[in-house]
């Protein structure tokens, strides 16, 4: 696997796993247990989770669109002929 599509894999897990947090949190008062406690998940919850929700969406785009990977697809610009 190469980095940056391991970056990509776990960064998507672990933004989902915390907004599962919140919404257990939120809608049914209880949080379900947290699964694992490698350094990987200590960075990824304690760290990259906070760090990524403060910075703005136009400094997250610019950072994804700089890595090689799928998410180059431009969805919204088609054009019909």
């Amino acid at each position: 696997m190469a980095f940056f599509e391991w970056v990509r894999t776990n960064s998507e897990h672990y933004l989902m796993e915390a907004s599962q947090q919140e919404m257990a949190r939120k809608y049914m008062g209880t949080e379900p247990p947290l699964v694992g406690a490698t350094v990987k998940d200590i960075f990824f919850r304690r760290l990259f989770v906070p760090i990524y929700r403060l910075l703005p969406y136009r400094l997250t785009k610019l950072v994804m669109m700089a890595m090689p990977g799928s998410h180059h697809k431009d969805w919204g610009s088609t054009k019909k002929s």
